[in-house]
């Protein structure tokens, strides 16, 4: 088994191969991917649809003088496995070696950290730019598909490249048809008429941009990509490549589902069953039944997401139900947010689905459209905890430093089911103001609500006591409460227990009256810390005879961590704070 895969490191060595044996290669290179995937999980069908296009574009350009740009990079397995880190795939111990996206740190080969859409075409056209001013020859070669042409930077993309660019791009577009999801958007009937008529449809985007264009049925044939790479190699002008490819190519469950198999966790190759599964009760689905069942009372409610239905288990079948009510406007976060905008201006409740750090990409739009104007959307975010997703490239840690310093966005932090509830059910009902819900991970807590959602500026104090004070809010609230446990095991000390429920509104009533008969408070808070909950605490308690410890992230870019290991690091572990506490109080 990897007989040819073992020798390959790059151009060089691939170029030596004949078309048989590069099939062989793309056989091999399979079996790597399926035994990473069917062990560790990961991306699948973006990487199984473009092994055939990864080989060819290796086999003609010379990377890395050459230069690939590879969109999310969620397709860069086999990339990755021919330049050098096969081992990462076919070594069970070296999983860990590579992330699941191109990394400058990991190679030479790889230009960008890159995970989110849409940006391919705009950060290989600066490529571009800067090798003519510098009068260098290499070609720039972006590789898009996956949906993410929908995506506006893409769009900026090829609107700057059809203009502004003189020398050599090529686009590469890998049209497999499908997203995260389906596709939508006019844009992919266009991709459509292009395909049926083999390139030849007057219904041209691309050229529209002013960029030439080339057309390939063959998208997972090697021999027929290799003579169309080679016309292409060296052009002296930006050209768009559309290529028809199969997503999930060479597994035939992933070929049929693409939408389940575009990630998999570890999985039975035999049968395609997940290794392993969750029977218990989860926040994901507590949040779907509400949202369906409130949207078959109300048809004023609005289900947008930026094709991550996924994010929140929406079916297909939960799809259609929705029916008119359920709007995916495909890989384009900003037009889901100014989207829930008008509507709610309008008159209807409308609910943008999605995981927090894609919501990165819509400042602008929840500050200007939604926030100036005030209008009540509502944003329900999933993976904001720090044990979420931990790619470097998809961090849930900066929404609250992000999003709960604008004025008029009300971020509310849930800690149990019934908080979660209460939250969206006021959310839906509401016309005061834009709210952001916080998901909640972990294990589901429950709890007795004292306070509802719409007293949102209340905290909640479900301990009184002294000396110490702990405000935990959300994902953190959890561990304030086994904080305030072991002070009593550990110093005799009964603190005061505190759940903000929200970022963005201090309880100043609750905040003064702690002065009275505590010494410190502590603030636990899922996230980075500059920016955040617990620093607008401190800032309130600045000029009063009590002292306060933040406790949070720090502002930095973490990588595939181990999240007990880091908290430790940060001493934000539950015997690092009562340590803390015998110290200063």
């Amino acid at each position: 088994m990897y007989e040819l895969l073992k020798k390959i490191n790059g151009h060089d060595d691939i170029v030596k191969l004949s078309i048989p044996e590069l099939n062989q290669l793309a056989e091999e290179v399979r079996e790597g991917l399926f035994n990473r995937l069917t062990k560790i999980g990961g991306h699948f069908g973006p990487n199984f649809g473009v092994v055939e296009l990864t080989i060819a574009l290796h086999y003609v350009f010379k990377s890395p003088i050459d230069k690939f740009v590879f969109d999310v990079s969620h397709q860069s397995y086999p990339h990755k496995m021919l330049t050098g880190r096969r081992e990462g795939y076919i070594n069970d111990e070296c999983f860990k070696n590579d992330s699941g996206y191109t990394n400058p740190d990991e190679s030479e080969h790889d230009i960008f950290n890159v995970g989110h859409t849409s940006t391919s075409i705009s950060l290989a056209t600066g490529l571009a730019k800067a090798r003519d001013l510098l009068g260098e020859k290499e070609n720039i070669i972006a590789i898009i598909g996956d949906g993410s042409l929908s995506g506006g930077e893409a769009l900026e993309g090829l609107n700057v490249a059809g203009s502004e660019i003189k020398g050599n791009l090529i686009i590469i577009v890998n049209d497999n048809q499908q997203s995260i999801s389906e596709t939508h958007g006019g844009l992919y009937k266009s991709l459509k008429d292009l395909r049926d008529s083999n390139g030849e449809s007057s219904n041209n985007i691309f050229k529209a941009f002013g960029l030439d264009y080339v057309y390939e049925a063959n998208g997972n044939d090697i021999e027929s990509l290799i003579n169309l790479f080679n016309k292409v190699k060296d052009i002296d002008h930006p050209i768009v490549v559309h290529l028809t490819t199969i997503k999930g190519k060479g597994y035939r469950l992933a070929e049929i589902n693409k939408e389940e198999w575009h990630w998999c966790g570890p999985f039975d190759r035999e049968t395609g069953e997940p290794l392993y599964s969750y029977d218990g009760e989860d926040y994901t689905t507590i949040a779907k039944n509400f949202i369906l069942n409130r949207a078959k009372e109300d048809k004023s409610v609005v289900v947008i997401t930026p094709n991550m239905p996924g994010s929140f288990d929406l079916s297909i079948d939960d799809r259609v139900g929705l029916g008119d009510q359920f709007v995916d406007v495909g890989i384009a976060e900003e037009q889901a947010v100014a989207m829930a905008s008008g509507v709610a201006k309008r008159g209807c409740h409308p609910i943008v689905l999605t995981n927090t750090t894609f919501m990165q990409r819509t400042y602008d739009q929840v500050s200007h459209d939604v926030c100036i104007n005030n209008n009540n959307a509502t944003f329900l975010l999933n993976y904001n905890h720090f044990n979420g997703l931990r790619d470097v490239t998809h961090l849930g840690i900066f929404g609250l430093s992000i999003f709960s310093n604008i004025p008029n966005l009300v971020v509310l932090a849930p800690t149990t089911k019934e908080e979660l509830v209460s939250m969206l059910d006021y959310a839906l009902t509401q016309n005061r103001h834009p709210i952001m819900i916080l998901m909640p991970g972990g294990e589901v807590a429950s709890r007795k609500i004292s306070i509802p959602a719409c007293e949102f500026e209340k905290y909640e104090i479900n301990e009184c006591g002294s000396e110490v004070a702990i405000i935990a809010l959300g994902d953190f609230y959890p561990r304030g409460e086994k904080l305030s446990q072991e002070l009593k095991n550990k110093l005799g000390i009964t603190p005061t227990l505190i759940n903000p429920r929200n970022a963005t509104t201090l309880d100043k009533e609750v905040l003064n009256s702690l002065c009275d008969n505590h010494k410190l408070v502590i603030t636990l808070e899922d996230g980075v810390l500059e920016g955040g909950f617990g620093p607008k605490v401190a800032t309130f308690f600045s000029d009063k005879n009590i002292k306060v410890k933040n406790y949070g992230l720090e502002k930095k870019f973490y990588d595939r961590y181990d999240p007990n290991e880091l908290i430790k690091s940060l001493k934000m572990d539950t015997a690092s704070i009562v340590e803390y506490v015998k110290e200063n109080i």
